[in-house]
């Protein structure tokens, strides 16, 4: 009898451990390739006035991190697979193609909303994968079956978009990610959940990969599209299925969390957070919500003098501070109380970035008027004589041109 992978390496965590390696490998390995395809084919993303970045960039990253998610998973037969994976597949299947479309030509939000319904539902519907149950938050135990079919398709589409829209800087979303499914895959793979384990993981290896190219100065891509719907869509199926997991096991105390909903919610308070403020904002300001500014909170960070690597670690720090604080706390507060602690935290984080938009516009009024101050300067009349100081035309000449634009990008 000839040997299978798994009778080479029978152990299932280290199984898991080799396919989140591959999918690091593929990507690191892959991504190049896709750069130089990117940059001979003309397929890249032209900065607008919005943009974070000032040189046209690839946008095709989700490509390798589809590849290294799937190939990685598809290596093992872990025997607990069930219906929900092969699900799971078709509807990031499904999205990697609305994704590519959308980054090669922009379709309309409508079209990508149903899209998005559709492949959430294949594994709400399709597997029972729903959130039947808050843990007694605010006194909500069992929720009636079409309410928490429509209240968790809500949840996975707002989640995708959720990571569409924070990834506006270098290495947000797909930190974010990498956190997020190394968390889940943790839990997963210590309760011996090994498929869901290696897709976790197999997710955060990827994004690992693409963060060394999507940091980079001179080899950068961005997830684009693609990437951002795959990442929210895993992403979202593993909380679910981490909150569902939990709610099968909560009287026994050993292997459940019972307060499961408030560690996912907090494992992915940023994307959470940023859209609950972002649209909140844009409502009240009496714009639509789906109308794309420089108001998220990853802007508001480089908009204030830090890096896309720094603003995307005071990110990071965020996310894994307070789910260890979250974690460390459940077993001294009940859900609701909980539930207060993160309602207080979402005042905090409208009061820091209300705060951090206050001094971006008072940055850009300050620099304003010295602009104003400076080409006074230089088109002022010397001596008060009535001669004409300004060249013919009324122009500023080269040299004092060159010494407004230096003194303006001080």
């Amino acid at each position: 009898m000839f040997p299978t992978f798994e009778s080479l390496i029978p152990d299932k965590n280290i199984q898991v451990l080799i396919s989140a390696l591959i999918a690091l490998f593929i990507n690191l390995r892959s991504i190049p390739v896709i750069i130089n395809i990117s940059g001979l084919r003309g397929l890249m993303d032209n900065p607008v006035k919005r943009s974070s970045h000032s040189a046209p960039t690839p946008t095709f990253g989700g490509v390798a991190i589809f590849a290294g998610i799937l190939i990685g998973y598809m290596l093992w037969n872990f025997g607990d697979e069930g219906i929900l994976l092969h699900k799971v597949f078709a509807g990031i299947t499904i999205l990697f193609f609305l994704g590519i479309k959308d980054d090669l030509y922009a379709l309309s939000p409508t079209k990508k909303l149903g899209i998005q319904i559709i492949a959430s539902a294949i594994v709400v519907v399709g597997c029972d994968l729903r959130i039947s149950d808050l843990f007694g938050i605010f006194g909500i135990g069992q929720i009636p079956y079409l309410l928490s079919i429509g209240l968790t398709i809500f949840i996975f589409v707002a989640m995708i978009n959720a990571f569409n829209l924070i990834d506006g800087i270098d290495g947000l979303a797909g930190g974010i990610g990498m956190i997020a499914g190394g968390g889940f895959g943790l839990w997963f793979l210590i309760n011996h959940h090994y498929s869901l384990a290696c897709l976790a993981l197999c997710l955060s290896g990827s994004l690992l990969g693409f963060l060394r190219f999507n940091f980079s100065k001179s080899s950068k891509i961005f997830m684009g599209d693609t990437g951002s719907l795959i990442v929210g869509y895993i992403i979202t199926v593993l909380a679910v299925k981490f909150i569902h997991f939990n709610v099968m096991h909560q009287w026994d105390p050993t292997s459940a969390f019972v307060s499961a909903p408030i560690i996912a919610v907090v494992i992915l308070v940023v994307p959470i957070f940023d859209t609950i403020r972002v649209f909140s904002v844009r409502i009240l300001r009496g714009k639509s919500p789906f109308k794309a500014d420089r108001m998220h909170m990853h802007h508001l960070l480089i908009d204030n003098n830090l890096s896309h690597m720094q603003a995307s670690f005071i990110l990071y720090a965020v996310t894994i501070v307070l789910t260890v604080l979250t974690y460390s706390a459940r077993v001294y507060f009940s859900n609701t109380e909980l539930c207060f602690f993160i309602m207080f935290l979402l005042v905090c984080y409208f009061f820091t970035a209300n705060w951090l938009e206050v001094r971006r516009l008072r940055a850009l009024q300050a620099k304003k008027q010295k602009e104003n101050t400076v080409e006074a300067k230089l088109i002022e009349k010397p001596n008060g004589s009535d001669t004409d100081p300004k060249p013919a035309g009324g122009k500023i000449a080269g040299k004092e041109k060159l010494e407004l634009r230096e003194i303006s990008a001080n």
